[in-house]
């Protein structure tokens, strides 16, 4: 297992607060034999297995084949193929989905307006009519600034050990920078002989609101449903999914 697919797994692939509402969304708008649903962002496959497994068809789309790789030797069996696509503008042909879902803040790492307004475009245009576009944003109030420093009291870290290498991920920092949320992560690789190897990571997060998210969703020809809530957990902030109509 590569350790992009570890990284993954260990910072995102954990999350589980979020799979009951897109297991209840599945089964009201893609329960017939002819539904698909996409799943943007898919990672290693996180909530398309989840899906796959409840018996319904999926695509599963993101960017880095790598992940998608592990997604589709997981999904052996399942109904679940995956395609690896900018989320701001793929083509699938005739594919015409049921149901689309961009969870956790896949919509907040597409560069600003700009690359929002492609993905609701292109996602729109793969909506058969009456389909549904339901996006996860993180909770913008549950965004608390801190900066974490060796031997300071702080968030626990995510660890994992595969095959006698421990892999470690300690959040250091959330920063506000203007538009964006900057999260930042210190990683650790310890080898089986207790050797290790430190690294940065961030992540930013464009800013956005339901509300904000619901309009530019009417501009690309889709109609607000309404917005679900997913609670905070002890490890991750809240979401708010906005749920868009075809």
């Amino acid at each position: 297992m590569s350790s992009a697919v570890v990284w993954h797994d260990l910072e995102c692939g954990r999350y589980t607060a979020d799979l009951p509402l897109w297991l209840e969304l599945a089964a009201r708008h893609a329960a017939g034999d002819d539904a698909e649903i996409l799943d943007v962002g898919a990672g290693t496959g996180r909530v398309s297995l989840a899906l796959a497994r409840a018996g319904h068809r999926v695509t599963a789309l993101d960017l880095d084949s790598e992940l998608l790789a592990e997604c589709g030797r997981r999904a052996a069996g399942l109904p679940l193929h995956t395609v690896t696509a900018d989320a701001r503008h793929f083509e699938l042909g005739d594919q015409r989905f049921a149901l689309a879902l961009a969870p956790m803040q896949t919509v907040q790492l597409l560069g600003g307006r700009a690359g929002r307004d492609e993905f609701l475009a292109t996602t729109a245009r793969h909506l058969r009519p009456g389909g549904v576009l339901a996006v996860a944003l993180a909770a913008s109030a549950d965004f608390e600034e801190f900066e974490w420093h060796d031997g300071d009291p702080g968030p626990l870290p995510d660890i994992v050990e595969r095959d006698g290498t421990v892999y470690c991920s300690q959040p250091t920092a959330v920063r506000r920078r203007q538009q964006s949320f900057l999260l930042e992560r210190r990683r650790e690789i310890i080898d089986p002989h207790g050797g290790s190897e430190r690294s940065e990571d961030s992540i930013a997060l464009d800013m956005l609101s339901a509300d904000e998210l619901q309009l530019a969703g009417r501009e690309a020809g889709l109609t607000p449903l309404g917005v679900r809530l997913i609670a905070a957990t002890g490890e991750h902030i809240g979401s708010e999914v906005v749920l868009l109509g075809r």
